[in-house]
């Protein structure tokens, strides 16, 4: 008997039984990921996000898995054809490949030509010919021969010849080769081995599709394909630039009818016993069994195995884009500082933006210190009145066009006034023109034009990344590969996830969050987290998490999934500003009882907290982990997991491409992380690309293993090429730049950025001859 769901799930993640089934039972009731992985520990042994992530989705397979598996069930039951070795195959199928494949043979489908050589009666001669290949062909057939005739299905042409007659029974074997699951497997996971992968340009479209040059005359094993190449083919091909397809390695084109057979056309042979010793039948039956492989075995497998691959590219995809958004979201904060944005622009000018500690817009202003006005001095003076009116600590300043000229107006703005002490900050500012024509901006800011909501968005991301760019659609914060090419409901499903985990793991403040930010924390949706921020407006600030209570539409279930993530800082009870559930302030009280001291005098003493035994306060409600999560929290109460606030040094003097040298060594801050490497943001108007094989001096598989999105590294520049606006970046300090004359890069390794930056928003990146030469002895 097939494992249950439980069973499978358990197995997969090398967990128990009963942790798995508490995990499912409790998101079956509706608890959130994050709720589960912080506050029921002892239900499910202590399972954390990442795997519960993971049952999560699987659950969502083996769940639709077992419902088509009942309705085959059904579907074969009701056709009166069911037998107890298929059932006991069905049943033991474990993924939908298996099961569609014992399906095949009785599913539903429009008349075939095999179907209507069986009502011709023409079965017994195909199973005699199959049997006995010693059987003359043209001779068998003539028995068979009859005038068409009426059947409940329709007309039959009947059957006028021999020829008719075996071409009938032709179709008949080929159907049964073709649907013969076990045949199937085999050579799918043949096909998978050695199959090949090619393109060709289309003709005449050279010059169009000159984007995807790199693969005019392509070829590459299926089963070594990373994501972004496979997806550069797919889109390749949907936008009619490129032919795609399979074929066997030991084929160097498509299949040609007089080739002898392959080792395909050889399993099926052998798996229904067609063998050439020069029997009557023989020939004819080789004939079939190529047919069978050509029309519809590999025609099957090749649609199968390109989806497959498809699939699994946008997986992969996807979750580079989840591994950068976390990385994103989880930058350090600057922190509740005054802080002044500045939205970069040539003719309309620089945007200015000035909000408080709380993220309050306080001021704006538009300046024009760059081309056509030049008004340098006019724009110093009115950022330096901002910045002296408000007490501005923080510069943000977007990283779009004019920023590094901008950048360099607020260098002259804190050499000038050194008294402010001021500090300048280049962020990203992806998502922010998104972010400033969203309904949500409009309600949040609706005094303010649109340009000038960009740099509200650029200042707040600075103090909270997290907090700002929840407001704006995951997929417009542009830190993926090929986000459009993929499957947009997983796509959504996925951030939607890290962005969940995201918040929970941060905490918000209930009282100063807004409705974007509040919706993502756990068992909240959108319009219960208006109505706490309407709450909010009307009756002011909350006094306790008690309060959440008297929200409209929160009720308990909400309540108890929401309230952990929910701070309350300065209120009534100390607590509320931790993770600390509401349902554990009783034992909260019980262990102070017993200790003789108040929650005042208890938080943030690490020694007096650490002598305390979770042992003995433990009970059937609450276990060993949660009463030690509890200390930990009380220890550090409301202990931010997001690093210390660091920024990037951009070197005076290199603002553009062509001030860059090599062997210069710069600061600079990741800005994408891609399979092939990472792209740094070195304050040139142009990201440089640290290569896999530069990231460091071990070998790296993965780099988001080495590297992350907003990091500060340290960064050697090894090529410049101004032309083609590339530069190759390596994080291995010792690396020389390459001698003049050196070997070229190879293309299958120093194009991958190239293709990259072709097929999404990203800007193109160096090739580096040095770094391919070294991956390719990395390889050898």
């Amino acid at each position: 008997m097939l494992p249950s769901i439980e069973q499978r799930l358990a197995l997969e993640l090398a967990a128990k039984p009963a942790q798995v089934a508490a995990a499912v039972a409790l998101l079956d009731e509706g608890a959130t990921v994050p709720f589960i992985a912080r506050y029921r520990k002892e239900a499910t042994g202590g399972l954390d996000d990442i795997q519960l992530r993971l049952l999560e989705e699987r659950l969502r397979y083996l769940r639709e898995l077992e419902d088509r598996r009942a309705a085959v069930i059904a579907s074969i039951e009701e056709q009166g054809k069911m037998t107890p070795a298929l059932l006991d195959a069905i049943t033991h199928a474990e993924d939908k490949t298996r099961l569609e494949d014992l399906y095949l043979p009785y599913k539903q489908k429009r008349r075939t030509k095999a179907q209507i050589a069986a009502e011709a009666g023409l079965t017994e001669l195909a199973d005699a010919l199959l049997a006995d290949p010693s059987l003359n062909p043209e001779e068998e057939a003539a028995k068979y021969l009859k005038p068409a005739f009426t059947t409940p299905n329709g007309d039959n042409p009947g059957v006028a010849d021999a020829k008719a007659a075996l071409d009938g029974a032709r179709q008949i074997l080929m159907e049964r080769f073709a649907e013969d699951a076990a045949l199937l497997q085999s050579l799918r996971e043949y096909l998978t081995e050695h199959g090949v992968v090619e393109s060709k340009v289309v003709e005449g479209k050279q010059e169009a599709g000159e984007k995807f040059a790199d693969y005019f005359d392509y070829s590459e094993t299926i089963g070594t394909i990373p994501s972004h190449r496979a997806l550069a083919l797919f889109r390749g091909r949907r936008e009619e630039m490129l032919n795609v397809a399979l074929r066997l390695d030991s084929e160097e084109e498509k299949p040609k009818w007089d080739a002898p057979h392959n080792p395909c056309e050889a399993r099926i042979a052998q798996a229904f016993g067609v063998r050439n010793q020069g029997r009557a039948a023989d020939k004819w039956l080789a004939d079939t069994v190529r047919w069978a492989w050509r029309v519809k075995v590999f025609m099957h497998l090749e649609t199968e195995l390109m989806t497959r691959l498809r699939e699994q590219s946008e997986t992969e995809a996807i979750n580079v884009f989840a591994r950068n958004l976390k990385d994103l979201l989880l930058a350090a904060p600057a922190g509740p500082r005054a802080t002044m944005g500045l939205d970069p622009g040539l003719r309309t000018g620089v945007k200015v933006a000035v909000v408080d500690a709380t993220g309050k817009v306080v001021d704006i202003a538009t300046i024009y210190p760059h081309q056509p006005r030049n008004d340098w001095h006019g724009a110093l003076h009115t950022l330096s009145q901002l910045a002296e009116k408000h007490k501005v600590a923080l510069i943000s300043i977007g990283n779009g066009t004019a920023s590094r000229e901008t950048d360099k107006l607020a260098q002259d703005l804190i050499k000038l006034r050194p008294e402010l002490k001021l500090t300048k900050i280049v962020v990203s500012e992806a998502g922010a023109s998104v972010y400033s024509a969203s309904e949500f901006a409009s309600k949040e800011l609706p005094e303010l034009d649109v340009s000038i909501r960009g740099a509200v968005s650029i200042a707040r991301r600075l103090q909270d990344p997290l907090a700002e760019l929840v407001k704006i659609d995951p997929k417009s914060i542009g830190v993926g590969q090929y986000q459009h090419d993929v499957s947009q409901s997983q796509l959504a499903r996925s951030l939607d996830a890290v962005v969940e985990d995201c918040v929970n793991a941060v905490g918000v403040d209930v009282n100063t969050a807004s409705a974007p930010l509040l919706a993502r924390v756990s068992g909240l949706s959108s319009s219960v987290a208006q109505s706490i921020v309407s709450y909010r407006d009307m009756k002011g600030v909350f006094a306790s998490r008690a309060d959440l209570r008297n929200v409209p539409r929160l009720g308990d279930k909400t309540f108890e999934q929401a309230a952990g993530f929910l701070r309350v800082m300065s209120g009534d009870n100390p607590l509320d500003a931790s993770a600390v559930h509401p349902e554990s302030y009783p034992l909260v009280e019980k262990i102070l009882a017993d200790i003789k001291k108040d929650v005042k005098s208890v938080i943030g003493e690490a020694g007096l907290l650490k002598s305390i035994q979770p042992a003995k306060y433990a009970d059937d409600k609450f276990g060993v982990p949660t009463i030690t999560d509890i200390l930990k929290e009380l220890e550090k109460p409301g202990r931010d997991p997001r690093p210390e606030f660091t920024t990037a040094t951009f070197k005076d003097g290199v603002e553009e491409i062509r001030d860059l040298r090599p062997d210069m060594i710069l600061e600079g801050v990741v800005t994408n992380v891609a399979a092939f490497g990472a792209f740094v943001d070195i304050g040139v108007h142009q990201d440089g690309l640290v290569h896999i094989s530069a990231l460091s001096n071990t070998f790296v598989k993965d780099p988001h293993t080495v590297v992350k999105a907003g990091q500060v590294v340290k960064v050697k520049v090894l090529e410049v090429d101004e032309k083609r606006k590339r530069i190759a970046l390596t994080m291995r300090l010792s690396d020389a730049p390459p001698q003049p004359g050196a070997k070229p890069a190879q293309r299958g390794d120093r194009n991958d950025a190239k293709r990259l930056a072709q097929h999404q928003n990203v800007r193109e990146p160096a090739g580096n001859s040095a770094m391919a030469a070294a991956f390719a002895k990395l390889k050898s």
